[in-house]
C-alpha cells in the first residue's frame, strides 16, 4: 500500500495498527511481513557492471514504518533528553549536518593553526558499513545506552530472522537470509547505527568528528610524541572495529525508555 493511500485512510486505520503494533510490543513478535525487503541498488559512482558501485536499500513495509517511527521518535527523545550521543556525531541528528561539521573543524584547526601547531587529519570511511552491525553487539550496546525492556527485545526481533530479495527493472532473484546489518531506508535503520558507532571515540586523545559512518580524527602534531599519540587513535579504532567496544559514558543512563504512552495514530 502506498503512502499516499494509508495518508488517505488514516483515520480508519490508526486504531487497528495501534492494536497490532501494542501486541506485538507486547509478545515480542514482528510479522515475516514486516521483516522481509526487497532491495533496490542504486548507482553511486564508479563502473555500473561493479555490484560494489552500488547502494543496496530496502523497500520494506509501509505499516511497518508507521511503526518504526514511532519507536524511533522515542528513542531519539531518550538519547537527546539523556545526553548519550556524542557531539561528534552529525549525521542524522536534528540540528547538526555536514555544514555543522565542517564549520567545527575548520574552527577547532584554525585556533590549532594560529597557535603556531601543525595538525594532521585522517579521514576514515567503513566500507558497507549499515550492512556489518552485528546485531548481537547491537543489542548490548542500545542496552549500555537505557533502552532496555520491551523496545530492546521488539527491535531485536525486528533485527533478526530478515529476509531480502534484489528487484531490477521488474525481475526478482530468490529470497535470501540476512545475517547482519541494519536495513539501508528503514526509519529505525539510521538511530540503531549511531547508537552503535556511538563510543567510537572514547579514549581517544585527538578530536573526533563524525557523519553517520565517515569520520575524521585529527591532531596537532609538533613531535614524535604527540605523532605516536595520533598512531595510537588509529590502533584504538581498529580494534575497535573489530572487537566492538561498550561505553562507560551509558552506565549511568535511566534504566530504560517508556513505551506505555506511544500511539500510532499521530504517525500514521
Amino acid at each position: 500500500m502506498s503512502p499516499r493511500f494509508l495518508r488517505t485512510i488514516s483515520s480508519e486505520i490508526a486504531e487497528p495498527i495501534a492494536i497490532i503494533f501494542r501486541k506485538s510490543l507486547d509478545a515480542g513478535h514482528v510479522p515475516r511481513d514486516w521483516r522481509t525487503a526487497s532491495i533496490t541498488p542504486l548507482f553511486k559512482k564508479g563502473k555500473w557492471s561493479q555490484v560494489d558501485t552500488y547502494r543496496p536499500v530496502s523497500l520494506t513495509s509501509q505499516i511497518c514504518k508507521v511503526v518504526e517511527s514511532v519507536l524511533r521518535d522515542e528513542l531519539v527523545y531518550h538519547l537527546e533528553s539523556h545526553k548519550l550521543l556524542q557531539n561528534s556525531q552529525h549525521g542524522f541528528r536534528k540540528g547538526f549536518s555536514c555544514a555543522t561539521n565542517l564549520l567545527t573543524f575548520l574552527e577547532t584547526v584554525t585556533a590549532y593553526i594560529d597557535e603556531k601547531s601543525n595538525v594532521d587529519t585522517v579521514y576514515l570511511g567503513l566500507a558497507n558499513a549499515f550492512d556489518k552491525v552485528p546485531y548481537q553487539r547491537l543489542i548490548l550496546k542500545l542496552k549500555a545506552h537505557g533502552v532496555d525492556g520491551l523496545v530492546c527485545i521488539w527491535t531485536e526481533a525486528w533485527l533478526t530472522d530478515r529476509q531480502q530479495r534484489v528487484c531490477l527493472d521488474g525481475f526478482y532473484s530468490r529470497w535470501s537470509q540476512v545475517w547482519s546489518g541494519v536495513p539501508q531506508g528503514s526509519v529505525l535503520g539510521p538511530v540503531l547505527f549511531l547508537t552503535f558507532r556511538n563510543d567510537l571515540d572514547d579514549g581517544l586523545a585527538g578530536d573526533v568528528l563524525k557523519f553517520a559512518d565517515d569520520t575524521k580524527i585529527y591532531h596537532p602534531v609538533n613531535s614524535e610524541m604527540e605523532g605516536g599519540s595520533l598512531q595510537q587513535d588509529l590502533t584504538s579504532v581498529s580494534n575497535c572495529a573489530k572487537n566492538g567496544r561498550r561505553s562507560s559514558m551509558c552506565q549511568n543512563a535511566r534504566s530504560c525508555i517508556s513505551v506505555k504512552e506511544i500511539s500510532v495514530t499521530d504517525a500514521v
